[in-house]
């Protein structure tokens, strides 16, 4: 059997507000944005290269406005892998994203904590060649 996660659905305020952020400050690529409805797009996103996107999903009510940014109960929601962790880490920093955690040297490699503009928690990695 041959599976893969494709994408995972991201609770935002607001897409064009969500893509400037992921776009503009993260770096991410615009993969799609199709208007379905008056007040509903599919907006997907993803690193350069990257084979799982982000589909940026508007809350759409009062209960799904409320998990925003808080879809993983405060805890690390995404993983964000890179090839060198300190160019990402000055860049990200440079633009204003918010680290909780000081860069790690951990077992599988060097990694951070920051926050996005919702409030999610991300991890920055920069995993071993052995890993």
């Amino acid at each position: 059997m041959n599976q893969q996660l494709g994408q995972l659905s991201l609770l935002v305020r607001d897409y064009d507000e969500a893509i400037a952020y992921y776009t503009q400050i993260l770096d991410f690529e615009l993969l799609e944005d199709t208007k379905l409805s008056e007040t509903k797009r599919w907006v997907r996103i993803a690193p350069p290269g990257s084979s799982c996107h982000l589909l940026l999903a508007k809350a759409g009510n009062e209960i799904q406005q409320k998990q925003i940014g808080f879809q993983a109960g405060g805890r690390v929601f995404l993983f964000l892998y890179t090839d060198d962790f300190w160019r990402d880490y000055e860049k990200y920093t440079a633009r204003g994203v918010e680290f909780i955690r000081e860069p790690a040297e951990e077992s599988y490699g060097t990694v951070s904590v920051f926050r996005d503009l919702y409030g999610n928690l991300w991890d920055l990695i920069e995993r071993n060649q052995t890993d």
